[in-house]
């Protein structure tokens, strides 16, 4: 009889909840569920790409000094503001099962639920009136594939300007007013929509979608049922952890940054007697694991374009992503690379 998790989260702590979808991703693994669907919200918090730079993508000082909170995610995507009008949304299921565009078409159900036609755009957005109201994100393990995102109900967006830098050739590629204007909330569109009713569609949508006959065993929980766990509370600290949330800040002798079809690229490289002695990479792009490994193949290098581009040509690169082929991920990186004559 397979079984179906659904929880709702109690707190608005950011690192927790990104610990406790971690937490869940790992109980998949093992067999202990074959859907889960976790809803939660984060206060005032600002949450980054797992390979983003957090002083380059928002200002951390004013943040903080405002009570806010500073959260990377393991998962690729841009920089986004979270507050008690915004529900996210953790979508988890095995690999076999896990199909990003049947998920959109649960997400596109829910809102429909409330009243809302909606429509899914670009990589990862989903739009209403042609404005988008939810981004989302993906990551694939051996076993077990996590989607999760934000909708955002009646969220004070406008904070997004505050905390958040956009990056200077976004704004080139999309003007100033069309960064700032092209969100919506959904209380917009359908007035009185609240969090508590979408997240009553999100489950009814999630039941439809992948609880499909009565064999299913649903079980409904908070966050609660799970606390004590020492799994749980190990990955709390890591997600709360300075090393995590901001990393290293590094001074390089040599860096390139490039904005792809499928995100910006920004390369660093610290070099010694002509070889690379270190490499490190900041990107939105959806495939965080793809760009978590280029440090890897680019260290040790010879500091030489052929040879930095020859690296990143191997089997794995090839491999296919949730929404980019890799091969071509690493060919836009070897060829920026190779147009540097170094």
């Amino acid at each position: 009889m397979p079984n179906a998790l659904i929880v709702y989260a109690t707190e608005h702590d950011p690192w927790f909840n990104l610990a406790f979808e971690a937490y869940h991703m790992e109980q998949l693994e093992e067999g202990r569920f074959a859907a889960v669907l976790y809803l939660w919200q984060n206060d005032n918090t600002v949450v980054i790409g797992r390979n983003q730079n957090a002083w380059v993508e928002c200002n951390t000082g004013l943040l903080e000094a405002e009570g806010g909170r500073l959260a990377r995610r393991s998962t690729g995507g841009g920089a986004v503001f979270h507050d008690l009008g915004n529900l996210n949304f953790s979508i988890l299921l095995p690999r076999d099962r896990f199909d990003i565009g049947r998920n959109f078409a649960m997400l596109l159900d829910a809102v429909a639920d409330q009243g809302i036609r909606a429509e899914r755009s670009g990589r990862n957005d989903i739009l209403a009136d042609g404005l988008k109201f939810s981004g989302n994100a993906f990551s694939l393990k051996k076993r077990a594939g996590l989607h999760h995102g934000t909708l955002l109900v009646h969220s004070a967006y406008e904070r997004v300007a505050r905390y958040l830098t956009v990056p200077p050739d976004k704004l080139k590629a999309k003007g100033v007013a069309s960064v700032r204007s092209r969100i919506t909330n959904l209380v917009s569109i359908r007035p009185g929509i609240t969090v508590e009713g979408l997240n009553a569609s999100m489950e009814k949508a999630f039941l439809g979608h992948f609880c499909t006959d009565s064999s299913w065993q649903v079980r409904r929980e908070t966050d609660v049922a799970f606390r004590g766990d020492s799994r749980l509370d190990a990955l709390h600290a890591h997600y709360a952890s300075w090393n995590w949330r901001y990393g290293e800040s590094l001074a390089f002798d040599a860096q390139i940054s490039q904005r792809f079809t499928w995100g910006s690229l920004t390369l660093g490289f610290q070099i010694s007697k002509g070889q690379v002695t270190r490499a490190s990479v900041y990107s939105d792009a959806l495939d965080s694991d793809y760009i978590g490994q280029i440090p890897d193949l680019l260290t040790g290098c010879r500091f030489h374009s052929a040879d930095l581009a020859g690296a990143l040509q191997t089997d794995d690169s090839c491999a296919d992503d949730l929404v980019t082929p890799r091969c071509q991920m690493a060919a836009d990186i070897a060829a920026l690379i190779r147009e540097q004559n170094w």
